[in-house]
């Protein structure tokens, strides 16, 4: 039963980041073809990297096309709501927040099943949550958002430290996959609602 929860969260969450690519693309004034590359990758970009590197085979969305719809439908959806009203970017942020929750741990779980090893498993959930959206950047011409001060990247990487700690010291796995999501969406919530921000690392101007 959990499972299914976690497999339709995890549909729910790749529309989220479909939407987040659409209109990203639509920002810059891409084609429909141009916003569906752009949705995809963002939606399945982490994930496939995951699967790639892990050499899991076939990759997820291959395996099960579901994800594709999911995607497809969430892009037109959002062409079409676009053209008539001004989408809510608190709310997507919000949703957001989830999703990265949910690929972020599911990611570490993916790797953690497979053996490897505690930092590897850290690289591999965090970059499950986050490199979709640095692609989707990348293209659209933007500098990553975790390369900005944005609470972001971090807030994955010590959710997966706490997946990690809870299941060291014989946590059942649903309550640690739980806690975690639930420390990235507070970690979020307070980037997005109070400004939290990581310290900036900046040179001294040089003497004339």
């Amino acid at each position: 039963m959990l499972s299914e929860i976690f497999y339709y969260a995890d549909l729910l969450g790749v529309a989220v980041f479909a939407i987040s690519g659409a209109l990203a693309a639509g920002r810059k004034s891409l084609d429909l073809l141009g916003v569906l590359v752009i949705a995809v990758v963002t939606a399945v970009g982490g994930g496939t990297l995951r699967d790639v590197l892990l050499d899991r085979t076939p990759v997820f969305w291959i395996q099960d096309t579901t994800y594709l719809f999911v995607i497809i439908a969430a892009t037109f959806v959002t062409i079409f709501y676009s053209r008539y009203r001004k989408p809510p970017m608190k709310a997507l942020l919000i949703a957001d927040a989830f999703g990265l929750a949910l690929f972020a741990i599911l990611g570490a779980g993916i790797a953690q099943s497979a053996g490897a090893s505690g930092i590897i498993v850290m690289i591999m959930g965090t970059m499950t949550g986050v490199a979709g959206g640095v692609i989707r950047d990348i293209l659209t011409n933007e500098i990553p958002l975790i390369l900005r001060r944005d609470f972001y990247a971090t807030a994955a990487l010590l959710g997966i430290l706490l997946y990690q700690f809870l299941l060291a010291i014989s946590v059942p796995d649903s309550i640690a996959t739980v806690s975690s999501m639930i420390l990235i969406i507070v970690l979020r919530f307070a980037a997005i609602f109070k400004n939290l921000r990581l310290p900036v690392f900046k040179l001294p101007d040089e003497p004339h």
